[in-house]
């Protein structure tokens, strides 16, 4: 498991997570957060190159706006 980035915003219905300067998680990847839930699965990378941002479709369940600010890991 490497983290992977922190949701900084929300944008129609998807999570915009930050990657960090370590790397990102390739489309098709789920993420989980720090109990190892799972949060939803990348659809996007796009922006900058040294540090993009992804774009998380979130799984049934998950409540989006209370993961503000968190890590996400991929597994």
């Amino acid at each position: 498991m490497r983290r992977v980035g922190s949701v900084e915003r929300l944008a129609q219905g998807l999570a915009v997570v930050r990657a960090t300067d370590e790397g990102y998680a390739d489309i098709g990847s789920t993420l989980v957060d720090e109990e190892l839930t799972s949060v939803g699965e990348v659809v996007d990378v796009f922006g900058p190159v040294e540090r993009p941002y992804m774009a998380v479709s979130p799984a049934s369940g998950v409540h989006i706006p209370a993961l503000l600010g968190s890590p996400l890991y991929a597994r």
